[in-house]
């Protein structure tokens, strides 16, 4: 059986194997993208058949209702692109899930592409849900520019014709709220103390930001759910998932970077206290 709030230095794909049937809400995760990062020679474990048992795994651990976040890129190989991305996400809706969102994770800056390419500033953060999200608690913090406004807004039927749209029709005097829900591209800045604080983080070689993965802790789960990280890194999934109120699961096959997720913990649990 396995152990809430804890981070469990093995093989996510063994280690999963003792995660009860249903039992996950929500998966928040990056997984290896294609060779790009060697994370201490484990790299050379990873392969699509790897993937694709993982992805099973997921799928028989995850509640119905639940979610799962895969954040992933591709690596260029002699001047293309290996679109490993798209063929994960297929596999994922092949096995059962739905592709609920196709997402983006936008950086605030880049590295240097070839130089017949343009900058590389994104990465997709697929949102897949086995049936129906049970939870979306969608972040509005998008500033609306008809603030105050009388609500208007019409459609296009089949056919082509205009159409009022449901939430407008019968409900007069309604005015735009000061924010809206935020669009599907989300903006963070990059590189170090950006990220996160936690220096001892940076010796991790592909780090998240920490409010990319609180904005899908607090838009997909609520408060006492269980998110999991495979491949949980300098664990900054059970970071947040502990600082929201939330009980984690991660798996890290490497010791090094075990010990800096364990750390990272310790300090959030600390200063969490102290706060009180």
């Amino acid at each position: 059986m396995i152990e809430l709030n804890r981070i469990y230095n093995e093989d996510c794909l063994e280690g999963m194997k003792r995660i009860p049937d249903s039992f996950v809400d929500l998966t928040v995760t990056s997984p290896p993208y294609d060779n790009l990062r060697t994370y201490n020679g484990n790299i050379e474990q990873w392969s699509f058949e790897k993937f694709q048992g993982i992805a099973k795994e997921l799928y028989r651990v995850t509640k119905q209702g639940g979610v799962v976040v895969w954040i992933v890129g591709d690596a260029t190989i002699n001047g293309s692109e290996t679109g490993t991305s798209f063929k994960q996400a297929l596999y994922f809706k092949e096995i059962g899930f739905n592709l609920h969102d196709t997402m983006i994770y936008q950086k605030d800056s880049c590295p240097f592409p070839e130089t017949n390419r343009y900058y590389p500033a994104f990465e997709y953060m697929f949102v897949f849900s086995k049936g129906k999200p049970k939870t979306a608690n969608l972040i509005m913090d998008k500033p609306n520019k008809s603030f105050g406004k009388k609500v208007t807004g019409t459609g296009r039927n089949p056919d082509g014709t205009l159409k009022q749209h449901a939430a407008v029709k019968n409900k007069t005097n309604r005015v735009v709220k000061e924010f809206g829900v935020r669009t599907n591209v989300w903006l963070y800045s990059v590189g170090k103390w950006k990220v996160t604080k936690d220096d001892c983080a940076y010796k991790h070689p592909a780090i998240f930001p920490e409010q990319l993965a609180q904005d899908h802790i607090l838009s997909w789960s609520n408060e006492g759910d269980v998110v999991l990280d495979p491949f949980i890194g300098s664990g900054t999934t059970a970071k947040m998932a502990l600082l929201n109120s939330r009980n984690f699961i991660g798996f890290e096959i490497s010791k090094e970077y075990c010990d800096i997720a364990n750390e990272r913990i310790r300090k959030a649990i600390t200063e969490n206290e102290a706060h009180k």
